[in-house]
Order: C-alpha cells, then structure tokens, then sequence
C-alpha cells in the first residue's frame, strides 16, 4: 500500500460516516455503490482515520449480524473489507459446511482464485439483500491475497466455510452480489428458509424446487 495521499473526497466521506458514532448504515441492493468496482486502497485515509473505519466495520458486522462486511456495503467505493465468523453452529452444519470459528480479520486490497477443482454449493445470504438466501456455488477453496489493515501481505488458501466468507466479501469489491452467481429457482425468504431449507446441505431444496447442485 502507498503512504497517505492527504485530504481526499474519500477520507470526507468516511469522517461523515463516523461522526454519529455506532453502526452505519448498510446499503441495500439498488444502490450503485454495489455494483461498481471499488477502487483499490493506496492511502486514502491516513492511519488513524482508517484504524477508525475499520472498527466501524466490525461494529457493524457484528450488531447487523453477519461474518463479513465490504466497504462498500456502507457506501465507501475503497477496497476493504472484514470478516469474523464464531461459528455458533451444531456439530453436523459444521461438518457438512466447513464452518469452522474465524477471528477478526481485515482485508485490502484482498482477489482470490480456486484452489483446486472442487466446488461447494450453500444456501447464502447477505446483509444488503436482506430478507432472502439463495444456493451459490463456489469453488470449494480459494488462494486469497492481498494485505491486512498495517499493509503486511496476504497470501493463504482459505478452505469450507471460510472460503464462501471471502469470495462472498471480495465480490462486493468487485461489483458482485451473491445473487448474480445463485440458482434463481433456490431463492427463498428469510422465513421459508428457516422453515424449510435450513437443513445442514440443500440436497432437499434442490429436489423440492427443482435446481441442480454443481
């Protein structure tokens, strides 16, 4: 990452954003923050103002709740984004799913490619298509680069659950939601899913709908 570059229109926004203090506010799909690409991060908030920012993103991800948040799910266009996943699940979604506890992570500048053929198909959600999940297949794991908040570089291979968090985050960053790559007919409201489909694989739902799991 580059050193500070000053005052810029970015930087403004961000001390906007965090002058009231608390979460911010989430986008929601509609909104052409989401789909544009974010510009990548090369000193537009100096260290203090992005040690801020990167702690309102936690605070978000956490009172919203979810295991990710991209800046641009808050209307800032850089190339940041933060994971965190405890995992609170029973034992068979976690075998099922790889979902495995992630600590608080920050990623910038963060690109990912698969690790190898195979592929993992899960109902997802996303705080800013709220309501709704839908069945996204992915590749089952993924090399991720990039570099943490200090500027140290990145470069690991994510597997099961974990993987699904950083592509999912890093296509924010890329103008991606979620429902560009699900099956359309697994979509499903919040409700039903919880009713219906939260079984630890969608086997069912993909008999039940009619759509098939790569």
């Amino acid at each position: 990452m580059g050193t500070w570059a000053g005052r810029t229109p970015i930087a403004e926004r961000v001390e906007e954003l965090l002058a009231p203090g608390g979460p911010l506010p989430i986008v929601e799909a509609g909104d052409p923050v989401l789909r544009r690409a974010a510009e990548p991060f090369d000193g537009q908030l100096e260290p203090a103002l992005l040690a801020r920012f990167v702690e309102a993103l936690r605070v978000t991800m956490r009172a919203a709740p979810g295991v990710g948040l991209a800046a641009v799910q808050v209307g800032v266009g850089l190339r940041i984004a933060v994971i965190e996943d405890p995992a609170p699940v029973p034992p068979q979604v976690r075998r099922a799913r790889g979902r495995v506890p992630q600590p608080f992570r920050v990623l910038v500048n963060p690109a990912y490619e698969p690790a190898g053929d195979g592929r993992a198909a899960f109902y997802e959600g996303c705080l800013s298509v709220p309501g709704w999940q839908a069945v996204v297949a992915r590749p089952a794991a993924v090399r991720l680069t990039g570099a943490d908040e200090h500027g140290r570089a990145l470069d690991e291979v994510f597997t099961g659950w974990p993987a699904r968090i950083v592509q999912h985050e890093t296509d924010h960053l890329d103008g991606t939601l979620y429902l560009d790559r699900a099956q359309p007919r697994s979509l499903a409201s919040a409700r039903a899913m919880t009713e219906r489909w939260s079984q630890p694989t969608p086997h069912e739902a993909a008999a039940a709908l009619g759509f098939d799991l790569d």
